[in-house]
């Protein structure tokens, strides 16, 4: 007999399908679930990463910025112990009272700059007569013009490279000094600014070693060291300001190559950190002080440079007590563009500052055989300021450099060549006479030097041009306007 058997039921094929549906909503779930685990694992993964490069990275680029910052206020503090001479040429026969302000010569200057030099010596200049023959005269004062070119002349056996940027002769027969020093080794370009400005380079000024230099009124000519007034500034173990005026004498250096054309802009290698709204901090004869370097013409400047005008306005501008001005030329117009042109910039400014602000402003203006008569309408409508009643305080001025008849026979000579400014907190030493083609057109420099960061000084450098332009205005060489009756008697016309 067969044993019973119990039969388990077989599950109908609907029950399987829910036990299959069943098994994968647990997988779908799991997927789902692994996939969120997964995002936020990225997630925090990547705000961990974002928290280490914010910790590593930032930092980094932050110091970066910050080295970057203190080497700009490094370059904008220069640490040499630079020392300023005020220096001058004082014309033979020229003679003040005694105990009068005096300061060392131009001639004394270039000498020793001559001497110091050990690798090089780079001379901007509008052109070279430093020779009797050079002026078809005979004339005993031309032996310091000859001196200088004589020691020039050496340099190269010296070991020491001369190069020298010079403006376009009208004529090879006054090519004679740049012929011999051509000829001892030295490297010289013209500038033809004439074709690339309109106008010339009349700019003086001297880069010696890197590190010193000169800048003024004095042309590489003998009359400028014995036969006309000038004034300058030479500026001894002063890296920064050497290496700063080393950029303006470089873009001559350029524009004095073959078929040349002016860039624009200008490459990087010009550019310079200091101008009037960012001057160098430097130490002048143990004195704080703030200097620049101004350039004209605008098409000459690269970025960060100041123009030559916009220095003279500015300074004009910031005076407070008085503004005192001599230059050789001055007229507010364009003396030698083709079209008569009014430029009244300057003198807006100086009618502006006794108006506006009661300065004393006094204008010293040369008067030579050379003046264009044109010029002193203007002189006197400026001097017309002058008024008790209305305390408008504008003076004028006119020196004449007094001519004996042998002196007669010296050409362009016998005349105040200078062309600064000095107020009561500034003082500008220039190239520049001061009528619109200067600015326009012509290649011209300036050094500006602000020390009111020390005013307990004593002898700072406006303090000193200050004495030597009062020296002038109260000599006897100095002539009120109305008091003239004659200019071509005063002036030698």
């Amino acid at each position: 007999m067969k044993p019973k058997v119990a039969y388990k039921p077989i599950s109908t094929p609907e029950g399987v399908e829910d036990h299959v549906v069943y098994i994968s909503h647990l997988q779908n779930d799991a997927r789902k679930y692994y996939q969120c685990a997964l995002i936020v694992a990225i997630i925090v993964t990547a705000l961990f990463c974002l928290m280490a490069a914010q910790l590593l990275i930032f930092p980094l680029l932050c110091t970066s910025s910050t080295e970057k910052t203190e080497i700009l206020l490094q370059q904008n503090n220069c640490s040499d112990p630079c020392n300023i001479v005020l220096v001058e040429s004082i014309p033979e026969g020229l003679e003040y009272a005694p105990n009068s302000t005096s300061n060392p010569s131009v001639f004394q200057s270039w000498m020793y700059l001559l001497s110091q030099a050990e690798r090089s010596v780079d001379i901007a200049s509008f052109y070279w007569t430093l020779t009797n023959n050079d002026t078809h005269t005979k004339h005993p004062t031309a032996k310091e013009g000859e001196l200088i070119l004589q020691e020039m002349l050496k340099l190269k056996q010296r070991g020491i490279n001369l190069r020298v940027a010079v403006n376009p002769s009208r004529s090879p027969a006054k090519d004679a000094d740049i012929n011999a020093l051509r000829a001892s080794g030295a490297e010289i370009r013209i500038v033809d600014l004439p074709r690339l400005t309109d106008g010339v380079l009349h700019t003086k000024f001297w880069v010696v070693d890197g590190k010193h230099i000169y800048i003024g009124s004095a042309n590489m000519d003998w009359r400028s060291l014995t036969q006309v007034k000038e004034l300058g500034t030479t500026v001894y173990n002063c890296t920064c300001v050497a290496q700063d005026l080393g950029k303006i004498f470089e873009a001559y250096w350029v524009l004095g190559e073959a078929n040349a054309t002016i860039p624009s802009p200008w490459p990087d290698t010009f550019t310079t950190l200091y101008n009037k709204e960012s001057p160098l901090e430097v130490s002048l004869n143990n004195t704080k002080s703030h200097l620049y370097l101004s350039s004209s013409p605008p098409k000459l400047l690269a970025k960060g440079r100041t123009d030559d005008l916009d220095s003279i306005l500015s300074i004009i501008d910031d005076a407070q007590s008085f503004v005192y001005i001599s230059v050789m030329d001055y007229t507010p117009t364009e003396e030698f563009s083709k079209n008569r042109s009014y430029w009244p910039a300057i003198d807006n400014h100086l009618r502006k500052a006794v108006y506006e602000k009661n300065l004393n402003v006094r204008l010293l203006i040369s008067c030579w055989a050379n003046t264009k008569p044109n010029m002193f309408p203007f002189l006197n409508s400026l001097a017309a300021l002058k008024s008790y009643k209305s305390h408008y305080n504008m003076e004028v001025k006119i020196f004449v450099v007094p001519v004996s008849p042998e002196q007669k026979h010296i050409p362009f000579a016998r005349v105040n060549h200078n062309k600064y400014m000095v107020t009561d907190r500034v003082a500008y030493i220039g190239t520049s006479n001061w009528s619109g083609d200067y600015f326009i057109h012509t290649a011209g420099s300036a050094l500006v030097v602000n020390q009111t960061c020390s005013p307990n000084a004593t002898n700072t450098m406006q303090k000193q041009l200050e004495a030597v332009f009062l020296r002038d205005w109260n000599s006897n060489y100095s002539h009120v306007m109305n008091s003239l009756t004659s200019y071509k008697e005063k002036c030698l016309f």
